[in-house]
């Protein structure tokens, strides 16, 4: 792939302990075999939740796996995800996310229950045009603006104000000129199939001011966890690209929806659906109801995981369309846990965690999700 592109660099990603994406660049002649057995240096001290001062020399082993060209950089650049190692032991290490959500799939292969889990995260976003923001000892303050915000319906901006806004929580699906964001979300959507992310749709969500989706087609969880972190890279950098600012804060705006990150779960065994069983409630087997029972018996300790920040619990409120009740049920949105019903086929069916945000970390997120089910 690095011949054929004409890589100049290779860029070496990993995610940090609240979920952030970290990264450095090696040119394309300094990176070789060696690198994938003894590993890329760095200083672990610095990145969050790792090592202390005194132990802080760490190891990153690219997983080449996860090689494609990155679609951010002007520079022809290889992305490549990696795990942490310990140096003395070359054992992985037990803060990394990625080694604990490998970690969960093997424990459920050992289980016998299942040989693997499908997750597909609904992630969504806002797209801004103008974000400002300080905090100091004497004042603090935020204004965030956007072209679609139903504030600027009579704005006066030297030029004309042509409209088309949508009012608060009536942004889900109108067309353009409303819609100002389909060409953005396209090319959006365009960067991250290049990079191998299967998209299934984009729309306009509910919220006024650029709320968006896209949606990918599930995939196991680590790999998920991959892609998910991809396209919020993707996401981000298009944004800036064309001078919007995306953010994935779960409520960014009040008096509007905020931003979830619906997880869709299934359980599968020598090729079948174990969620599945003809007959019963929403067509769901025991395995189903049973996993089910573990989310909702563990929901308050899966938000440290799945809504980890102050403004997670903004947005779990209700008149949202937020999961505020620790319940499960077919179609109800209101539900923590909901079953679609979209499709009669024993292989769409699957559950719907409704409590997590954009915010997680989904390495960490799904894993907690996984085994509390």
């Amino acid at each position: 792939m690095a011949r054929e592109k004409g890589v100049k660099m290779v860029d070496v990603k990993f995610i940090d302990l609240p979920g952030t994406w970290q990264h450095f660049s090696v040119p394309v002649e300094k990176f070789d075999a060696d690198s994938f057995t003894e590993g890329l240096g760095f200083d672990g001290s610095s990145i969050r939740g790792f090592q202390k001062i005194h132990e802080s020399d760490m190891l990153l082993i690219p997983d080449p796996a996860t090689a494609v060209v990155d679609p951010a950089c002007k520079v022809p650049t290889l992305s490549i995800v990696c795990n942490v190692r310990d140096p003395l032991t070359l054992q992985p290490y037990t803060r990394d996310p990625r080694f604990i959500a490998q970690k969960a799939e093997k424990f459920l292969a050992a289980s016998r229950i299942a040989d693997i889990c499908y997750f597909g995260p609904e992630a969504e976003f806002y797209i801004f045009n103008d974000i400002r923001f300080n905090q100091d000892s004497h004042s603090g303050f935020y204004s965030i603006d956007a072209e679609e915000g139903i504030w600027n319906s009579g704005a006066a901006n030297g030029k004309p104000n042509l409209g088309y806004r949508p009012r608060y929580k009536e942004g889900y699906f109108p067309v353009p000129p409303t819609d100002k964001l389909q060409d953005l979300r396209s090319e959006i959507v365009m960067k991250m199939m290049e990079a191998g992310i299967d998209v299934e749709v984009h729309h306009h969500e509910v919220g006024t001011a650029g709320q968006a989706e896209i949606d990918m087609r599930f995939d196991s969880l680590t790999t998920m966890a991959d892609k998910l972190m991809l396209y919020k890279y993707i996401v981000k950098n298009v944004c800036y690209e064309r001078g919007y600012t995306a953010t994935f804060m779960p409520k960014p705006l009040f008096g509007d929806n905020g931003s979830g990150m619906h997880c869709h779960q299934s359980l599968w065994k020598d090729g079948s659906n174990l969620f599945w069983s003809e007959g019963e409630y929403a067509g769901l087997s025991e395995t189903a109801r049973y996993y089910i029972g573990g989310l909702l018996k563990h929901a308050p300790a899966l938000l440290a995981l799945c809504a980890p920040t102050t403004n997670s619990y903004r947005r779990l409120v209700p008149g949202y369309e937020a999961p505020i009740n620790l319940v499960y049920s077919m179609r109800n949105r209101s539900a923590c846990v909901r079953i679609p019903v979209y499709s009669n086929s024993p292989k769409a069916k699957r559950i719907e965690f409704r409590a997590p945000d954009p915010s997680c970390n989904p390495y960490l997120a799904f894993s907690a999700m996984l085994m509390a089910g």
